[in-house]
């Protein structure tokens, strides 16, 4: 297998041929990337009362899966970076199988953390950074529509998987079906070996450009000289090393930090309504079938509104306050959730699915989007990995406080209630503080243009004034010096106010 190559700015990407098969393999990975922790949730039940164990130590499952895929992410990057995407993906694959397979042999609930949540999680990881990156690779001017094709895997996969999982748990029990979802997932590896790297001729000119934005930059002159061994050094050291893959920097940008703690809050409520939505169906006397059928439709309208959001937040009036949309997407999720209780059928239930399916595809178009607004594209990698190595944290400890809830009170709506507040206060954080940074930006630009317009005068000035000077003086100096000498001679000898032109 070749070594991975890196793409060079100045050959473009083909944007098509086989990069439609690249599209299709990362579908797959991304599909079960997100797709596959949600879907485990169909054996909770049964998984808990075999343990004889707690909601909230069964919700530890798909929470510790998906820390674990999140707090991959980084690791994953530097694996893709130095072996490429293909064979990263089929090790991601072979892990999530034999950690399924693995866990279909489980005596204990920490069996099932270990294989399903920390090996699985990894396999994961592995497939889903791969399969983002790769896809910007192979497409440049159509990469939304590669996009969106290849992130329409998730609401496909859970409306698929959720079905699927209640029939083979049925028929095989949740250890037998354990055992061939672990054969299922290895179709990763397939998707992982569609994904080959792009052959790219070595280009001289590329350092030819770098010589020249050097001289640009003013880097060629023997202070930059100087300040570059220094950075030099500074860059051995330790943070000087991390910051080579992750830029440390964006913790002073104010618009990162402010979606940064939004997120945060966020997290703590947002995957705990997911995971106990077929619990409390079946809570609330719905069968098992039914119950799944809500994570299907719960997927259908997710899997419609993705790009349905894409194409709205891409219009001239919601593009250039796109951070207000992504706000109000949030405040709708943890509204859905407060009303939640108040549906006690399965007709209800279909209702709630039904707009929570349209808040959380909302969220998760916008969710990187909106990211990449603020930092821009070339800093977007690195803010990616700080994020989830961050938010790892109420991924983990959200679904377990919520079912913590459930054991305290011996009814799901307290938690959906939690879960609701959380996200609406996250919404309206949001809100207020990106107002309070879209002004920030106002100002600053207004002072940057007002700086401009004072450097242009100041720049005109100059020039009207070496104008009036000697044309044949090359130096600055030489001529102020031999003004200041004409001068005094004309003091000393004629006293006049005026000096003729012909004297200079």
């Amino acid at each position: 297998m070749p070594p991975a190559t890196t793409m060079d700015r100045g050959c473009p990407p083909p944007d098509g041929g086989w990069g439609w098969a690249v599209v299709f393999g990362s579908f797959i990975s991304i599909g079960f990337s997100y797709a596959f922790p949600k879907a485990l949730t169909i054996y909770f039940k049964e998984i808990q009362e075999y343990f004889s164990i707690s909601y909230s130590e069964i919700a530890w499952v798909s929470s510790i899966m998906l820390a674990t895929m999140y707090a991959g992410g980084p690791v994953s990057s530097i694996l893709v970076n130095r072996y490429g995407s293909r064979p990263v993906v089929i090790a991601g694959g072979i892990m999530c199988g034999i950690a399924m397979v693995a866990a279909s042999f489980g005596s204990t609930i920490m069996h099932l953390y270990l294989c399903i949540g920390v090996i699985g999680g990894f396999g994961l990881a592995f497939n889903l950074q791969p399969a983002l990156t790769i896809i910007g690779k192979y497409f440049l001017v159509r990469r939304p529509i590669a996009n969106g094709l290849a992130m329409a895997g998730s609401p496909v996969f859970l409306s698929t998987l959720a079905p699927l999982n209640q029939f083979l748990f049925d028929s095989f029990g949740w250890r037998g079906a354990f055992l061939i979802l672990g054969a299922i997932i290895l179709n990763c590896c397939v998707a992982g070996a569609l994904m080959r790297p792009i052959q790219v001729k070595p280009q001289v000119k590329r350092a030819e450009d770098c010589d020249k934005s050097d001289a640009e930059d003013g880097s060629s002159t023997p202070a930059a000289g100087l300040l570059s061994g220094q950075e030099q050094q500074r860059k051995s050291g330790c943070c000087g090393r991390i910051n080579t893959f992750i830029d440390l920097s964006l913790f002073k940008h104010r618009g990162f930090i402010i979606y940064l703690v939004g997120n945060v809050v966020m997290f703590f409520g947002f995957f705990a309504p997911v995971v106990f939505l077929a619990p409390y169906a079946k809570h609330l006397g719905v069968d098992e079938y039914s119950a799944a059928l809500l994570l299907s439709i719960f997927a259908i309208i997710d899997m419609v509104a993705r790009p349905g959001t894409g194409l709205f937040a891409n219009t001239k009036y919601i593009r250039p306050r796109i951070q207000y949309f992504f706000s109000f997407s949030v405040a709708c999720n943890g509204i859905c959730h407060i009303l939640c209780p108040q549906a006690t059928g399965f007709v209800g239930l279909v209702i709630y699915a039904i707009f929570f399916g349209v808040a959380f595809g909302m969220v998760s178009a916008l969710l990187f989007e909106v990211l990449m607004d603020l930092v821009g594209a070339h800093r977007f990698s690195s803010a990616v990995g700080l994020v989830t190595i961050i938010e790892c944290g109420p991924v983990l400890l959200g679904p377990p406080i919520s079912g913590a809830l459930v054991d305290v009170f011996k009814d799901y709506k307290y938690m959906y209630y939690a879960c609701g507040v959380m996200v609406l206060v996250s919404g309206i954080f949001l809100f207020i503080m990106n107002f309070y940074n879209y002004r920030m930006l106002d100002r600053e630009e207004k002072r940057k243009e007002e700086q401009e317009v004072a450097v242009n005068m100041s720049a005109k000035e100059t020039c009207s004034t070496v104008e009036k000077g000697n044309p044949r003086e090359e130096n600055g100096n030489e001529l102020e010096g031999k003004l200041e000498e004409l001068s005094f001679m004309e003091k000393d000898e004629s006293h006049t106010d005026d000096m003729p032109a012909e004297d200079t």
